[in-house]
């Protein structure tokens, strides 16, 4: 069988192809189906009393983006629990959250406004919240985490990482391999800092740094607030370090390591109601045998087909600042 002369145009195409996905924001954009149009509905786990509990998922990378691919559109996190927030708003029979956290943080605006959007139903309709970690939840994650009364951990989950970082690719290395540049005009020497066409200054690193420690500053005084630690502890979690559950809860991070059943468990205590309270989730459509355990909204609602997010693929993120742990982005300790 005969091969298409295409591909024998590869090896001299790859490093030009790669080059103009990431200046061109690393994706491909086709939607071959419609955006999320079907609204809302109450799906009931377990339980039979009017008063509910509401398992409000967190999982995956926290942005303020939708996640593009080739044949689907699914809706960012933020979005997700904004609007399970306001449905949850709406009813008076919801009577305690179950914050289920399972993500390594994102950017720091999106991890901010997640936290407030959670706290700020909270306080309009003071409902006790308890946060159940599984396997992730870190930096922006742990941050989300905060926004319950209690935090229970998974034996075996990750946290920590309470910190800042900003990211930016830089692909002047490859623009110089393969013969392509970039000429920029400035209104002011700073305006193009982050640039990935060109390397930073010692002076543009120290601004972004001083922009950084400001950002973390209040990250770390919410833990504070929020945990109620001492200087000590604080200057403990403060490099930013991941931690296990069990060191996790002698640094005062959460409150018990325990299962679901431990966490709804307090939920129900805390919010005074019996033991065959509802628990329920919001889906756009049922799952067959559905548990907690189940993917959120965006996940199991997404329209099947093949997702080609090349950012992903190829490992590289967005410029900008983040409150995520992501080690594979790391630079080399200097």
């Amino acid at each position: 069988m005969s091969r298409c002369p295409f591909f024998r145009f590869l090896p001299a195409l790859g490093p030009l192809l790669c080059a103009a996905m990431l200046l061109g924001g690393c994706s491909v954009q086709v939607n071959a189906f419609r955006d999320y149009d079907t609204p809302l509905a109450e799906h009931v786990l377990s339980g039979r009393a009017r008063e509910k509990i509401l398992v409000l998922p967190v999982r995956g990378f926290i942005d303020l983006e939708p996640d593009q691919g080739l044949a689907a559109r699914r809706p960012s996190v933020v979005q997700d629990v904004a609007a399970m927030l306001r449905k949850a708003g709406d009813d008076p029979d919801v009577r305690a959250l179950l914050i289920q956290v399972d993500s390594p943080g994102g950017t720091v605006v999106a991890s901010d406004i997640l936290y407030a959007e959670i706290r700020r139903l909270r306080a309009a309709r003071a409902l006790p919240a308890v946060t159940l970690m599984m396997t992730v939840a870190a930096s922006g994650g742990y941050q989300a985490a905060l926004a319950g009364d209690r935090i229970v951990a998974h034996a075996s989950t990750v946290t920590g990482s309470i910190g800042t970082v900003f990211l930016r690719p830089d692909v002047s290395g490859l623009m110089g391999k393969i013969g392509v540049g970039a000429e920029v005009t400035r209104s002011g020497r700073h305006k193009d800092i982050g640039s990935p066409l060109r390397g930073s200054t010692p002076e543009e690193r120290a601004i972004v740094q001083a922009m950084i420690d400001d950002m973390n500053g209040r990250f770390l005084a919410l833990v504070a607030q929020r945990r109620g630690l001492d200087r000590e502890a604080l200057d403990d979690v403060a490099d930013a370090r991941v931690f296990t559950a069990a060191q996790a809860q002698a640094l005062g991070l959460v409150d018990t390591v325990g299962s679901a059943h431990d966490a709804l468990a307090q939920a129900r205590a805390l919010a005074g109601l019996a033991e065959d309270a509802r628990v329920v989730v919001y889906r756009r459509r049922a799952m067959r045998d559905d548990t907690l355990y189940n993917p959120p909204l965006a996940a199991a609602d997404a329209a099947p087909g093949l997702d080609l997010g090349l950012s992903h693929l190829l490992g590289v993120p967005r410029a900008g600042f983040y409150a995520l742990w992501a080690p594979e982005y790391g630079a080399a300790p200097r």
